[in-house]
């Protein structure tokens, strides 16, 4: 049966129907791919800035689906949400680069409020906000594609993580800032957009934590 049939019958708009069983694939396949990646080789986050085979694979997998996750979250006004149309691509990118994905999910709703298509006047695009430069060294060929840029986002703010130690503050605060700030102030620098920045993901960060239930994998913590 056709979107518009089912839509009919249900007294439900046929175009918010067909996002919404568009949306519930991306899901599927999202699983799909965490499965494969909990039962197959880890992935190795290289340093050289070149695309692992595995992540290629993922954003192949996810990239029918995120566009229309990205309208769906646009046109329901998910900026502010606890949860987005994207959990399931943060929770699955969190987990194949050992962030917590209550951070991940927090970083990207201060960057961009989960819309797709942000773009600010320095250049930043998408929903992780990457640096044109930042972006290719990451492998992100389209940071408007949802899966490219939370992969992306993921892959950044792992590396910043074990540049500075495991510290999520100095690491938030290298994203937003750079990492030559932190380094040069020993921490989170003395920049009120910056600390700021800092104090919002983290606040996002714990609503998200309230909402999730998380098992010890799912939170960051490695074996």
């Amino acid at each position: 049966m056709s979107a518009e049939a089912l839509a009919a019958t249900a007294g439900v708009p046929a175009g918010e129907l067909e996002v919404s069983q568009r949306v519930q694939q991306l899901q599927t396949l999202i699983e799909q791919a965490r499965q494969a990646s909990v039962s197959g080789p880890p992935i190795t986050v290289s340093q050289t800035g070149s695309t692992p085979a595995s992540f290629a694979a993922a954003l192949q997998t996810a990239s029918q689906a995120s566009s229309a996750a990205g309208q769906y979250a646009v046109s329901t006004g998910q900026e502010g949400a606890a949860s987005s149309p994207y959990d399931g691509l943060i929770e699955a990118a969190a987990t194949r680069y050992g962030v917590d994905p209550a951070i991940l999910h927090g970083l990207i709703q201060q960057e961009s409020g989960f819309d797709p298509n942000s773009q600010s006047g320095a250049g930043a695009a998408g929903l992780t906000q990457l640096m044109p430069g930042t972006a290719t060294s990451l492998g992100v060929a389209n940071p408007f594609n949802p899966a490219e840029s939370i992969e992306g986002g993921a892959r950044y703010l792992s590396q910043l993580m074990t540049q500075f130690g495991g510290n999520t503050t100095d690491a938030l605060a290298a994203y937003n800032a750079g990492p030559g700030a932190v380094q040069q102030y020993g921490g989170v620098p003395p920049y009120a957009e910056t600390q700021g920045y800092v104090s919002k993901v983290l606040g996002y960060a714990e609503t998200y934590r309230q909402t999730h239930q998380r098992s010890p994998t799912a939170t960051g913590a490695l074996p």
